[in-house]
């Protein structure tokens, strides 16, 4: 051996290494003698006295990977199988992965944090390849918390540098329809709920960019919208037949989970179309309401662009204009007893009824604040004078001079005869 050992039992120094089951060990050739098992490594000091080493002193120790890693790396692979992504995005999160591991505060962390992670790293990776995956479905294939997951995937972002797009809300919207199983007849979904695909698409692509113009989608998780659109979407299709139907059988048919704010979605997109139904001069004749305007969707749609300018332009600034053109005329010349009384018969009028204003429904309806109680104060006067209270009202001794001295000069004048 080049070591110098040799062997405890007959003392030889023919020691040859021997592979048992991909083990290395030391063997005495000539007595059979196995001196060493299992030997880790081979460049600690003590390896050269044959002397075994523990694992944790070896240098094989910082190519260690922890069970737990172990088991997260199995995860990424075993999510990315189940999406379906191609090898390259499983090979990108498995080095977000590793490269996140890393971090003490990652490998520290909870096991529940950990679990996250998985989904992380692999939504990362889609974002960047503009691959269309939600949040929310990664949620419900780990079954993990959504805050817990959007805490953590911002910090992982934010650890590791990533320049992570937005998702296309384009591509978000036909992923998202095609897990709708209304397109083919079966036992669960009647003939008439039946509808084609690219149609349905092709509306819920227009709805979701009427709602994006509208300020419906700033701010918000896109799947409600979306749900929402597909829902008003499949209804003008085929309006007499589908009026009827719920928005939550709507999800129950199509097996689907329904989104908790899509119903208030719905009642704001609602209001969007019929506000814009409203500027159509076939459609004024009519009385319409939320219900009926389901119907003259497609007609809406098709002049959106202008309809949206025309229901939502700032008209109160018009109006202020057109006032102060009344007034500097009415300055600037004399009018006659008939031209006075149509000018104030125009100021005394209503105003004309302005176009809505192009907000946010934050803005449109901010969300009422708790006002604080003030504290009763119940002063009677009777209550007990603290010391630091009465050195308030104490004046310096200058002070106190001076007010002696106008005390006495007071006092001399008051004692002095009034002259005769």
């Amino acid at each position: 051996m080049p070591g110098g050992g040799r062997c405890p039992d007959c003392g030889s120094t023919e020691l040859v290494e021997d592979s048992h089951y991909s083990q290395s060990q030391l063997v005495c050739s000539d007595c059979g003698c196995v001196v060493t098992e299992g030997v880790l490594t081979t460049t600690f000091s003590d390896e050269g006295n044959l002397r075994e080493v523990t694992y944790s002193r070896s240098t094989g120790e910082n190519e260690q990977v922890s069970r737990s890693q172990q088991r997260g790396l199995c995860r990424v692979r075993d999510l990315c199988r189940v999406l379906q992504l191609p090898p390259t995005f499983e090979d990108t999160a498995i080095a977000y992965y590793q490269k996140a591991y890393r971090h003490s505060g990652i490998r520290a962390a909870r096991l529940q944090k950990k679990e996250v992670l998985v989904g992380c790293c692999v939504l990362i990776t889609c974002r960047q390849h503009n691959w269309p995956l939600t949040m929310g479905t990664i949620c419900t294939l780990l079954y993990a918390d959504l805050d817990v997951f959007s805490g953590t995937y911002m910090q992982i972002v934010k650890l590791l540098g990533l320049d992570v797009p937005s998702l296309c809300l384009a591509d978000l919207v036909k992923t998202y329809c095609s897990s709708f199983k209304l397109f083919q007849a079966s036992p669960s979904v009647p003939a008439k709920y039946v509808e084609d695909k690219d149609k349905m698409v092709s509306r819920t692509l227009q709805l979701v960019e009427l709602a994006n113009e509208t300020w419906l989608v700033t701010g918000r998780h896109p799947l409600p919208v979306i749900t929402a659109a597909t829902f008003l979407a499949w209804q003008s299709l085929q309006p007499s037949a589908r009026l009827t139907c719920s928005l939550a059988r709507f999800c129950k048919l199509a097996n689907v989970d329904l989104p908790y704010p899509a119903a208030s979605r719905l009642q704001e997109l609602l209001a969007v179309l019929l506000r814009m139904a409203e500027q159509l001069a076939w459609l004024q004749v009519l009385e319409l309401d939320q219900r009926s305007v389901v119907k003259h969707i497609g007609d809406v749609l098709q002049h959106r662009h202008m309809l949206v300018r025309m229901a939502f332009r700032d008209g109160a600034a018009e109006v202020e204009t057109q006032e102060k053109e009344l007034q500097g005329q009415g300055q600037g010349q004399e009018q006659g007893p008939g031209e006075e009384e149509v000018g104030n018969n125009l100021f005394r009028g209503k105003r004309p009824a302005s176009p809505a204003l192009l907000l946010p429904p934050c803005m449109l309806k901010p969300p009422k604040r708790a006002r604080p109680t003030l504290p009763v104060s119940t002063v009677t006067g009777d209550e007990n004078i603290s010391d630091s209270e009465i050195e308030q009202y104490l004046r310096t001794p200058q002070e106190v001079r001076d007010f002696q001295r106008a005390q006495a000069a007071s006092q001399a004048a008051s004692g002095v005869p009034n002259p005769p």
